[in-house]
Parts: structure tokens; sequence; C-alpha cells
């Protein structure tokens, strides 16, 4: 075996020697052996749900959870939701259709300040410490998305909560590291190093220069874009950054496709010698192919932080992810086991990503990109 191939795998395997195992704080015992099965008898746990703004992500992730829970004999859904549902949709769906002895999906438990709009955070804050204080009705909270983990861990609430769908909960000030929430009543889904492995791996393969990253200028939009990861590979790689600033906040999912692909067109005609495709409320499944056009077009390598789905839309590579099922049954794992009596700060966050690559011929071609022999062996999965 050529020795690139050996350093690809290490560089997709080697993850931060973390224990999944390590006290999460001082005096705290893991409870990751709590069973997962419902128990019998119990009174049925009431939950609720609030997610930043209408971002396709979020609902697949409460659809996987939901799947996972009900391989986990917690529910029981009469046949699949229908497709495209957004969030609030789906969530009034399942409080309809999930049929369940432990578990009600609370009609009016559903929260969103607008889409993705700053100015109602503080209001939604009031709303829900208002629903914990008065009402004292539900057993526990879905929080989906950067915005939401932040909100819910500024108002501490008195019942648990886990975040899902961030892309760095440590960076973003969710939880206060990999190994400690910080906080009892809450649980996020951490992956050291993902955008540094991912980072290196692109520039192992295309050795370039500079790289071009578009995100908010904002504390939220440098974490949805994983900053603080482009910098440090950034320096240790000696390569250059080339930022694009594209408004995501308070505004429409349209306007801010519309700032993003300005944002790569801008890109493309500064001849960077790379683009780094990260999470952005204007990237999505509507916007990807027209990316990957811009790029393509200009003959400038592109990998996509967010995987597989992208490259096939024709982005040239990513570290292609597990399925959604996957991380859907890590979050449904941890409901079951705090509903059983977990502490959710005691249960591991840690989850990594199966490592794989996932690459586009045809985009290679057209940039004039031809993956050496190791590489194809190393790829999983080869769009066409």
């Amino acid at each position: 075996m050529k020795p690139l191939i050996i350093a690809l795998l290490c560089s997709l395997l080697c993850v931060p020697t973390l224990s999944a195992h390590a006290e999460p704080h001082d005096g705290a015992l893991r409870d990751d052996s709590i069973s997962t099965a419902p128990q019998k008898n119990q009174k049925i746990r009431r939950l609720g749900y609030v997610e930043g703004g209408d971002y396709a992500d979020y609902p697949l992730t409460l659809a996987a959870i939901v799947a996972g829970l009900q391989e986990l004999s917690w529910l029981n859904l009469p046949h699949d939701p229908p497709v495209d549902l957004r969030g609030e949709e789906l969530w009034q769906w399942l409080a309809q259709h999930a049929q369940s002895d432990y578990l009600e999906f609370v009609p009016d438990a559903y929260w969103r300040p607008g889409n993705f709009d700053s100015s109602q955070r503080a209001q939604l804050r009031e709303q829900l410490h208002h629903r914990f204080t008065e009402q004292h009705d539900l057993d526990l909270l879905i929080a989906m998305g950067t915005w939401a983990g932040q909100d819910l861990r500024q108002l501490g609430p008195p019942i648990p909560v886990v975040v899902a769908s961030t892309s760095d909960a440590v960076a973003s000030g969710i939880v206060d590291s990999a190994l400690d929430s910080g906080k009892d009543n809450l649980h996020a889904r951490v992956e050291p190093e993902r955008y540094q492995r991912q980072l290196s791996l692109f520039h192992q393969i295309v050795p370039f220069t500079s790289l071009g990253v578009v995100y908010e200028d904002s504390d939220e939009g440098r974490s949805y874009a994983a900053w603080e990861a482009v910098n440090e590979v950034s320096q240790a790689l000696g390569f250059s950054v080339v930022p694009c600033h594209a408004p995501a906040s308070n505004i429409s999912t349209e306007q801010a496709s519309q700032y993003a692909l300005q944002c790569y067109q801008q890109l493309a005609e500064q001849d960077v010698e790379a683009v780094y495709i990260t999470t952005h409320q204007g990237v999505h499944a509507g916007t990807i192919k027209q990316i990957a056009d811009i790029l393509s077009h200009a003959g400038i390598p592109s990998f996509s932080m967010a995987g597989a789905a992208d490259v096939k839309q024709g982005i040239l590579l990513s570290m292609a992810q597990a399925s959604m099922s996957s991380l859907g049954r890590f979050h449904a794992e941890v409901i079951a086991r705090i509903l059983n009596g977990a502490s959710p700060r005691s249960l591991t966050q840690i989850w990594v990503d199966p490592a794989k690559i996932a690459l586009n011929l045809r985009t290679a071609r057209q940039i004039g990109f031809d993956p050496p022999i190791d590489i194809l062996l190393a790829a999983d999965e080869v769009f066409r």
C-alpha cells in the first residue's frame, strides 16, 4: 500500500484521544450504561421542541431521532412522515400520528424565533421561561441548531435539554467542553476535530495556497463556518484564507441564498485556489448545484463541510457522513437514558462520524484535476 493512502486513512481516522468514559466533571459518574429500553408503568413523558429557523437539516435530524426512538420501542409510527415537511409541520405530524405509551409530542410545545431572526430570541427565552415556571408540563426539550442550543444554555431550564444539529457545540458556547456540558440538565453532540480533519484531508489531496470561505460576519456565522478550525489549520499548513461575508440572519432564505451565491461568484472571480463550502442558511439543496457550477466553471476545487449529498450535486470532495439514522440513534439513546433517570451532563457527548471519502469524478474532469489512484482506492463514495 502506498504511503499516500496510509496518510489519508490516518488523517481520516485519527481523532483526539478523548476518552468517552472520562469523568465529565468532579464527582460525576457516567450513566451510559443505563438502559435505553422504556420502563413499564412509567408516566408519559411530554416533549417540546425549539429550532433557530427554517433549515433543511433540522427536520431531517428530528425525523432520524424519532426513528431511533422507534427502534428502541419508545413509540410507533403507522408510516413514515411525508417528505419535505418543515420543522413545525413535522412536529405537528408527530403530535398527531406518533403512538406511544411513554412519550407525547406536545402540539403547542414548538418554538422558533422567526427565521433566524435575532431580534426575537429574547422574546423566545421569555416564552420558554414562562412555560417552565408557570405550567410545569414538559419533561424534556429538543433544541435543534446552534441558536436554540445557545438560548437554552443561557436560559438554564429546569428540565433536560438535548441539543442536536450544531456545527460546533464547544466553539459556540453551548457546552463547556467535549467531555462536560457544564450544566446538569444539558447534553449536546460533540465531534472533536471534525473540521480540522476535513481541511487537512482537502489540503493533502489538493495542496492549495489560498482557501475561500463564505460566512456571515457574526459570532454565529463564524461558528457555523468553523472559523476557528479554518484559521488553526491554515496556520499549521501555511495557506491563506480569503473570506467573503454573506448575511444569513434576520433575512429570508431567498435573500440568504442570493448573498451566498454572490459570494461564491466573487471568490471564483478572485482566483482562489480552493473553496471550503460551509454551513450557511443560503447553502441548501436548492443552491448547492449552482455553487458547484460556479466553482467548477472557474476550475476551482471544492470541499463540502456537509457531506456526500453535496458531492453528488457537483462539489469535488467531502468526508462522506454516516447515514442520518446513525446520528439519530445516538440522540435517541441519549434521550432514552435521560428518561430512564440519567443526568444529561453524565452522558457521553462525543460522537465521531465514520471516516469515508466522497469524490465527484465529473467535477474532477471539469476542473482538470486528475485524482491519483491512491485517492480513488481510498474513496468510499465516487460519483461519476
